[in-house]
């Protein structure tokens, strides 16, 4: 079974495959301007608490569940139920999260294809072939549709190739290609008029905010979707681990990694923008509110890089040069997720499946791009904001209050031998049993509106 299914082949090739899935769009513009809006340090401080005492746990349920059921969601969670009507729930979550992790990377190929077609943008004003640069980076139901097709494209490649030659080894290339390059910016445009601005928006710390509810709340929000968690891609990462190796210490190596790509993403994006603000491009909305989003990836730093003259088009290659690896990077690890069912669960070969469920994503692809403003948010609502975090709930639920104590502990064991006297058993069973179920309801409180 094993062998069929594939492992990762080293310690290094999972971490740049985990963090990969966890370093995505949401880290390199959603976490700054985060910050930026919500007391800058005060919340990069709490942020990193929640990362974890909060995320960290809950992304340990996932891996432990992976790796023990060894296969995907549905089946993992059917494994551990107790009777039908906890048979039942593991699969409706199982399901539910093949849908949701569907529908997300349905619309984030979306967005990955603008940050191609911008990727294309430079190169092609360096050759002088400006119409294209300006079909390329201006809005259009066709450069939409072509670039959703290339992307899907790439995702189906990568994924096809298995776990070992498909997703470890392209991991392992991008990453390491994603953090050289985010450096490298990060240097450069630290160095330009207007950066220190925008270090200390970063960095100088307003702790009378720290208090604030809704920034806590964000904060936990932001801890928790930047690890992917609650719809099974860590699940199914986990399920491709070695029982040699120490899930509590890979979990941690995640997570660090995860939460050092948001930060050096902060250094790039906050001075970048109040550098693009000390050149005249505008960052504040009409609300007096820092611009975040594609408004800020497709319009202030695009304007920004105009302004730098010649070394704007090398500036402007890189920076979206990296925002396509980070793209890929997370994109093949939400398509694993129904492949990995279809493969185990209906015995498809895996490029079939792998190319049949791609089809069916991009297909549904387009029908949001050919009806954007009413699809295109809603579907990200659905998905992010309700369905996600109710997953990690359920998660949770299944390894704390459905798995036998003793179970769970003899898993952690197999790379861990002496868990039950470490520090990570006396905290980690209470949190993710109590803690991390009240923190993930907290984000619904607030989203019906009660904070």
């Amino acid at each position: 079974m094993s062998a069929a299914r594939g492992e990762f082949s080293s310690r290094f090739g999972f971490l740049m495959a985990a963090s990969g899935s966890a370093v995505g769009l949401g880290n390199i513009w959603g976490f700054p301007t985060n910050t930026a809006s919500n007391g800058g340090a005060a919340f990069l401080f709490t942020y990193l608490i929640l990362v974890f005492l909060l995320a960290y746990p809950a992304l340990m349920a996932e891996l432990i569940i992976g790796r023990h059921g060894h296969s995907n969601a549905v089946t993992a969670l059917q494994g551990l139920s107790r009777g039908r009507a906890t048979y039942l729930l593991g699969t409706t979550v199982g399901f539910v999260g093949i849908v949701t992790v569907s529908l997300i990377l349905s619309f984030y190929v979306i967005v990955s294809g603008w940050m191609m077609a911008y990727l294309i943008d430079p190169l092609a004003r360096l050759a002088g072939l400006n119409s294209l640069a300006g079909w390329l980076t201006g809005d259009g139901l066709v450069r939409d549709s072509l670039f959703v097709l290339l992307f899907m494209g790439l995702t189906i490649y990568v994924i096809s190739a298995g776990v070992k030659e498909g997703i470890e080894k392209w991991a392992s290339r991008l990453m390491p290609s994603l953090i050289v390059i985010l450096i490298l910016l990060i240097l450069y445009v630290v160095t330009l008029p207007g950066a220190s601005e925008g270090l200390r928006a970063y960095l100088v710390p307003d702790f009378g905010v720290v208090a604030n509810p809704h920034l806590i709340i964000n904060a936990l929000g932001q801890a928790f979707f930047s690890l992917s968690l609650g719809v099974g891609t860590m699940l199914i990462y986990g399920s491709y681990v070695n029982k040699r190796e120490n899930l509590a210490q890979l979990g941690s190596l995640v997570a660090l990694l995860d939460v050092g790509i948001a930060f050096l993403a902060g250094l790039l994006i906050l001075p970048a923008m109040y550098v693009a603000q000390n050149n005249g491009v505008a960052i504040y909305d009409a609300a007096g509110g820092l611009i975040a989003g594609p408004g800020l990836i497709l319009s202030v730093l695009p304007a920004l890089f105009n302004s730098m003259g010649p070394i704007g088009l090398l500036v402007a290659l890189a920076f979206f040069l990296l925002m396509t690896i980070a793209s890929l990077t997370s994109s093949i690890s939400m398509l694993e997720v129904p492949v990995a069912y279809a493969v185990e669960n209906h015995g498809v070969e895996r490029k079939k499946a792998t190319v049949a469920i791609g089809a069916i994503i991009a297909v549904i692809c387009l029908i949001i791009v050919a009806n954007f403003s009413v699809l295109f948010d809603l579907t990200v609502t659905v998905t992010t904001e309700w369905s996600q975090p109710l997953g990690g709930l359920f998660f949770c639920v299944f390894v704390a209050w459905i798995w036998n104590r003793n179970g769970l502990l003899r898993e952690i064991s197999q790379g861990y031998p002496d868990v039950e006297q470490s520090l990570f058993w006396k905290i980690w069973p209470f949190y993710v049993k109590f803690i991390c179920p009240v923190a993930i309801l907290m984000v619904y409180v607030q989203l019906l509106g009660f904070l």
